[in-house]
This record gives structure tokens, C-alpha cells and sequence, in this order.
């Protein structure tokens, strides 16, 4: 289980004191896949990253998985983070000084867990054993992401976090990343919070959640 107990968050900016999130109260049990809407600014991000630990709140409360985040040190959040989730961003981040078979087995490599297995597995499930030595800036937007998601998942998180995954893929690629992403995080048992406007991953969500101006408007 996966909740936030009226959680805010504001940022200083030139305009002054700029509220992201109000009081957002949310439970998200194991295994669900949440979508997380709204227009640009609405506060997804920062809700996404709220969950994940990447960003604290001013105020409230995350627990994930029966511990409390954002009460745990620097070091201790990191150990949480490096053990139960798995991050994808809108542009992949993959290291570019690693190969495709280097940038998955990063976790593997930082949990202390088989490598060459688990790789070879989830490049099949992705769809490209082909490229397991290729480097970063020989892949194409829609290969990047789906290596990505593979190593996201490949130390078997609890949760994914992605955010805005498939903003900029066309629709063809896109569909085949969600896919992916859908199929082995249910074959594994692994919930999915995805801040998004893509329609075709709204509509294979569980459950929905709209944020207007750092509100939860609507589930």
C-alpha cells in the first residue's frame, strides 16, 4: 500500500511563493496502476516525485510499503529507494558512458543480484535482445525508453514511477512502450504510477487521479 496523508508542497519562484500541492490525500494499494492527470503545472511532477522520495513535503505524510519516507535520513531513503522502486523519465536518462547491458544491470549491480540472466530476460520482454552492447547514443527515442523502463524494473521494485514516459515517442512507439510497460510490471506484481497526458495510458490505468492547481479534483 501506497499513501499520502495531506501532503503540500510549495516552491519559491520570481513570482514568489508558488503553491504546487494542497492537502493531497491518496491510497494506492499494491499491484494497482494509478494515472496521475491534470494540465501542465497541475502538480503531477511534484506529486510523482512526493511518492518516489525524490522531492519532501512541507507538510503531511508518505508511506510506502508500511514506511514512512519522509521521516527516513538521506542514506536510509536512498537504501529504501535502491530496493523498492524504479524511476523512468520523459527523456530515459540512461548513462551514456554505459552500454545497454551495463545501464540495466545498474541496479542489479547496487542490490547484489545476478546480472546476465535478468538482463537477457527483460531485453526479450522489451523486445531487443539485439542491442545488449549498444551505447546510449546509438539507439533510437522509442529503444532508449524502453531500456529505460527495463531498468527500472529489473531489480524487481514494488513500484514504478514514470513520468510523462511517453511524451516525446509518436503514437506507434508510444503504444508499444505502454505495452510493454503494462504486460511485465503485471506479470511481476508491480504497481504503476505514471504522471501523464498520453490517452492511451489513461485509459489502461486502474484508477485515475486529476489534480487542478495542486487539488485532487476527481478520481
Amino acid at each position: 500500500m501506497i499513501q499520502t496523508y495531506n501532503i503540500s508542497k510549495s516552491y519559491r519562484s520570481g513570482r514568489g511563493k508558488v503553491q504546487a500541492l494542497y492537502d493531497v490525500s491518496i491510497s494506492i494499494p499494491g499491484g494497482t496502476t494509478l494515472a496521475i492527470v491534470g494540465k501542465s503545472g497541475s502538480g503531477k511532477t511534484t506529486l510523482l516525485n512526493c511518492i518516489g522520495g525524490l522531492e519532501l513535503p512541507d507538510r503531511g505524510s508518505v508511506n510506502c510499503f508500511g514506511v514512512e519516507i519522509n521521516t527516513l535520513s538521506r542514506k536510509e531513503l536512498s537504501y529504501f529507494q535502491r530496493r523498492n522502486m524504479g524511476f523512468v523519465f520523459q527523456f530515459g536518462n540512461l548513462l551514456s558512458y554505459l552500454t545497454v547491458f551495463e545501464n540495466i544491470s545498474f541496479p542489479l549491480v547496487l542490490n547484489n543480484m545476478e546480472k546476465e540472466k535478468r538482463v537477457a530476460e527483460l531485453l526479450d520482454k522489451v523486445g531487443l535482445p539485439e542491442i545488449i552492447s549498444a551505447m546510449p547514443y546509438e539507439l533510437s527515442g522509442g529503444e532508449t525508453q524502453r531500456i529505460a523502463f527495463a531498468r527500472a524494473i529489473a531489480h524487481s521494485p514494488k513500484m514504478l514511477l514514470a513520468d510523462e514516459p511517453t511524451a516525446n515517442l509518436d503514437t506507434e512507439t508510444g503504444e508499444k512502450l505502454i505495452k510493454y510497460m503494462f504486460n511485465v510490471c503485471k506479470e511481476e506484481g508491480c504497481a504503476i504510477i505514471i504522471a501523464t497526458h498520453d490517452q492511451s495510458l489513461i485509459k489502461l490505468a486502474d484508477r485515475t487521479l486529476t489534480l487542478l492547481d495542486g487539488k485532487v479534483t476527481g478520481e
